[in-house]
C-alpha cells in the first residue's frame, strides 16, 4: 500500500513547515494586486502563511511579502490582507 505524501510548505512569517492545506496561500498574480487564494488554485506566484493572527501581523509589520515577490507592495495590500484575515476568522 502507498501513502500519499502530504505535500508541506512553510510560512513566510515563521518558517514552520506545515501540511498546504493548513496554510493561507497569498498570490501574486501577472497582473493586478495581491491577494489572498482561499481556493489555493489562482495563477500566479504563491506565498504560504500560517492560518494564525501572530504571523499575519508580522506578515504585514516586516512587509514580507516585499522580499517574497522582489517588488514593492503597497500598505493597502498588506491592510486588504489582514481585513480579509480577520474578517474570515471571527
Amino acid at each position: 500500500m502507498k501513502v500519499k505524501k502530504i505535500p508541506m510548505r512553510m510560512c513566510i512569517a515563521c518558517h514552520e513547515m506545515k501540511p498546504k492545506k493548513e496554510m493561507l496561500r497569498i498570490v501574486k498574480p501577472k497582473e493586478g494586486d495581491v491577494f489572498i487564494d482561499f481556493s489555493g488554485k489562482a495563477a500566479g506566484r504563491g506565498a504560504y502563511i500560517c492560518d494564525h493572527p501572530d504571523c499575519i501581523k508580522k506578515l504585514k509589520k516586516a512587509k514580507l511579502l516585499n522580499k517574497t515577490f522582489s517588488m514593492q507592495i503597497s500598505d493597502e495590500v498588506y491592510q486588504r490582507i489582514e481585513e480579509e484575515f480577520f474578517a474570515g476568522n471571527k
